[in-house]
């Protein structure tokens, strides 16, 4: 199966999905806790470098799966498929990093109440990512893939309502910022959160094709 046992090594492709997910909660955690702590400098900084480790050590374990697929005997189908995991997974943390970055290159001030909406559906759609990649380890238990696939679903009702809240978020911009400048530096926060939870549904749509494809 995909998920199989590598060369010359007995690792395994789920175990490096697992490492890179847990580096994902970590980087959502501390994303949401420099959200939290916006108007804390100190706690900021801490917390967004905090952000850029966690990124950093994912980029570390995806080079590993491509080393990995390198010494591999899995079939070109396969591979492919492990790539568009790693890949998926590896965009979920860059696009949180932009938006760490963002909030400092654009030098936003304050937090509006719409961005610690969509933080706190970001944070909860990249646990449910965690969670979903680590029963990938367990994919042979019966009631596993009922599971992976209901936490699927969650994603995607996250993602949904990511998405309305963005739209909301835009509306009230133009209806009551007055600030053009203001205005366009939330409007590309907003919509870069909501992208992070779009990354978030495509890593549960491959994980909903795996489980499907090992029925």
């Amino acid at each position: 199966m995909i998920f199989g046992k590598l060369l010359p090594r007995e690792e395994s492709f789920s175990g490096l999905f697992a490492e890179h997910a847990q580096r994902i909660a970590d980087g959502a955690r501390a994303f949401a806790a420099m959200i939290e702590n916006y108007d804390a400098q100190a706690l900021r900084s801490q917390h967004a470098d905090e952000v850029d480790a966690a990124e950093r050590s994912a980029d570390h374990v995806t080079a590993q799966v491509s080393e990995a697929l390198r010494k591999s005997l899995l079939t070109p189908a396969r591979r492919e498929r492990v790539h568009a995991l790693i890949s998926a997974l590896d965009d979920v943390l860059d696009l949180l990093r932009d938006v760490t970055g963002m909030l400092q290159l654009y030098d936003v001030r304050s937090i509006p109440p719409n961005v610690r909406r969509l933080t706190d559906i970001t944070l909860r759609c990249c646990l449910r990512v965690q969670h979903a990649v680590n029963l990938l380890q367990r994919l042979g238990d019966a009631d596993v893939a009922e599971a992976m696939m209901k936490t699927c679903s969650e994603i995607d009702f996250l993602e949904s309502d990511a998405d309305r809240v963005m739209h909301e978020a835009v509306g009230l911009l133009f209806r009551e910022e007055p600030d053009v400048r203001e205005l366009i530096k939330l409007k590309a926060v907003y919509e870069q959160l909501e992208s992070v939870t779009d990354r978030c549904e495509d890593v549960a749509k491959l994980i909903e094709s795996i489980v499907l494809e090992s029925a």
